[in-house]
């Protein structure tokens, strides 16, 4: 296990001889779209543009692809009129960033990479990542497999429970269940344990359409707001937690920081709490004994290759207040990306200063890239 835990930092960058190419997405088809444009403007800010020319492509809440020198600026002001469609086109196996105005396609660059800011649905999800793999782009973060199963808190925490690592116990419904048979949903949940209850949706993340429950009335209207959110709903028993998290870097090679701890201002760390109220109260580092803060960054890397991670990720972990038990949360294979958030905030202690993070990410997506390309695409006897 490689971990982080001084100020000192050791990175061997590439070479770049010249600019690189580098395509900025950000938006997306999520409930986490505003947090995206919130995480684009601390990336943008940090970006070298001695090192890079930066390209942004802004995604809509519909789908659409739109880009522009201003493209993050009009997306924060609503303003999209001066922007035009973006398309991704193959020129000899080299993807490059198109322009289209109805059947003319207009050129803008080639790409060397991108950086897809994205949270949520068809963003970390794995969706937007085979998009990348089948016009053979570079990309910063995990590939389809690892963002896809990250993605799905019930089936993470299915792989979780096959590598050994403790979860609480949990149920999964889907929005027809809970559409169709409330009553019988709710009779199903209230199996899973005694409240306090979680309802989660199990594809999203920043804490949207997560309620903690401590009846029937509540469990159905959290039932129906997280239905709002996806069609696969988590119900997991609640326990008076500490919340920590932990940052892991790498491909093969796999670094993690020290242990921090949220301090939420709610019952549980919110939306509200993340992106609303300013800068929220941490630990860095957690106050946890050395052997706890050993066990929990084991398993944070145990958690990141279990899923084929890359790149990035923030492993996130529930203490128990009372037992003192230590189990899995989750993973988000494209955490929070604001000045404020605590995936850069862990790595900045560890001696990482937020443009150096945001160029390892970059030279992380480029050597991924260079081993994929070592894969033979052809059998030959």
């Amino acid at each position: 296990m490689s971990t982080s835990n001084s100020k000192s930092n050791c990175w061997v960058n590439l070479k770049m001889t010249e600019k690189l190419n580098l395509v900025l997405f950000f938006g997306g088809r999520s409930g986490e779209h505003a947090v995206s444009l919130r995480s684009a403007k601390s990336v943008l800010a940090a970006l070298d543009s001695d090192k890079y020319r930066v390209f942004q492509v802004g995604i809509t809440t519909d789908g659409l692809w739109l880009t522009g020198a201003n493209a993050h600026a009009a997306f924060l002001s609503g303003s999209l009129d001066a922007l035009r469609e973006a398309v991704i086109v193959s020129e000899h196996g080299k993807p490059c960033l198109y322009t289209r105005a109805g059947n003319e396609l207009s050129k803008i660059t080639s790409i060397d990479v991108i950086f897809p800011v994205l949270h949520g649905t068809f963003g970390e999800d794995g969706t937007i990542q085979g998009l990348f793999e089948i016009q053979n782009c570079a990309y910063v973060g995990a590939g389809v497999l690892g963002s896809s199963v990250a993605m799905d808190k019930a089936v993470c925490k299915h792989v979780m429970e096959s590598i050994h690592l403790p979860v609480l116990e949990y149920a999964v419904f889907t929005r027809s269940e809970i559409k169709n048979n409330l009553a019988q949903t709710i009779e199903e949940a209230e199996k899973v344990a005694p409240y306090p209850l979680f309802v989660k949706p199990a594809n999203l993340g920043s804490s949207v359409g997560i309620n903690k429950t401590r009846n029937r009335e509540e469990l159905a209207a959290a039932l129906r707001e997280a239905a709002r959110f996806d069609r696969r709903i988590l119900v997991e028993r609640g326990i008076l937690a500490r919340e920590i998290e932990i940052s892991v870097l790498g491909n093969t090679d796999v670094t993690c920081t020290v242990p921090g701890e949220i301090i939420p201002g709610d019952e549980f760390y919110t939306y509200k709490d993340k992106y609303e109220s300013g800068d929220p109260e941490v630990a860095i580092p957690a106050p946890l004994s050395e052997a706890q803060t050993l066990l929990l960054q084991r398993h944070a890397i145990e958690a990141y290759k279990a899923i084929d991670g890359a790149g990035l990720a923030r492993v996130d972990f529930l203490i128990d207040k009372n037992s003192g038990e230590a189990y899995f949360n989750e993973i988000n294979t494209m955490p929070g990306f604001t000045q404020i958030s605590m995936y850069p905030k862990l790595w900045l202690y560890s001696g990482l200063s937020y443009p150096e993070l945001v160029n390892r990410l970059v030279e992380l997506a480029l050597e991924r890239k260079a081993e994929q390309d070592e894969t033979v695409r052809k059998y030959e006897e």
